[in-house]
């Protein structure tokens, strides 16, 4: 299992960013917030799922592992294939795909080519399904806020947003402690999602 590759970009197709490393050129497909970000010349890393198919062999890059725990959990859904999860994720930043997941909000996802309503709706419910099964999700395990303290449901829902995208409850809770309550859920999980990397 190829994890991630960190090498000189040489290449940059519309969708696909070329990666040399070690002489070798690693095609990467790749969405297109990672493609935009990258630059021929530039040394970059990107974090990879390596497909292997009868017919084919593909590698696909992501910008960070927000972008790569996303894809894997598009994947999962029934009808949705590699390259579809692709195209999801080019139409949608990774918090506004879990943010629309856990909202029910079908329209949001058909953002992206090749996805339907009925698609939209399957993606919903398989992941919602899954979440609900994996006890780091349960309600259970999440704590009873003060409302008044932290801003009502918006924190709620982006605690829950950043568990969807991969961290446990005790990072999302550290991620957003001490934000303002008048921040909206989008903004307090693109806040929270920069203490978490660090920025």
């Amino acid at each position: 299992m190829i994890y991630s590759i960190n090498g000189e970009v040489v290449h940059i197709e519309q969708n696909m960013i070329v990666i040399e490393c070690g002489g070798v050129g690693y095609a990467c497909l790749s969405t297109s917030s990672a493609v935009s970000a990258a630059s021929v010349g530039e040394k970059l890393r990107l974090f990879t799922h390596l497909n292997v198919r009868e017919d084919a062999v593909e590698l696909f890059g992501f910008a960070d592992e927000t972008e790569l725990n996303c894809f894997k959990k598009l994947i999962s859904v029934s009808g949705v294939g590699c390259k579809m999860a692709v195209s999801v994720l080019s139409a949608l930043s990774p918090q506004e795909f879990a943010l629309s997941v856990i909202n029910e909000d079908y329209k949001k996802l058909t953002r992206a080519q090749g996805v339907g309503n009925k698609l939209a709706q399957r993606i919903v419910l398989e992941l919602k399904d899954k979440l609900k099964k994996d006890s780091s999700f349960e309600n259970t395990n999440i704590p009873q806020i003060d409302i008044k303290a932290v801003g009502g449901n918006a924190y709620n829902e982006a605690l829950t947003a950043l568990m969807v995208l991969g961290f446990t409850n005790s990072q999302a809770q550290s991620a957003l402690d001490g934000l303002s309550v008048e921040l909206s859920v989008q903004e307090l999980v693109k806040e929270g999602l920069k203490r978490l990397s660090g920025k």
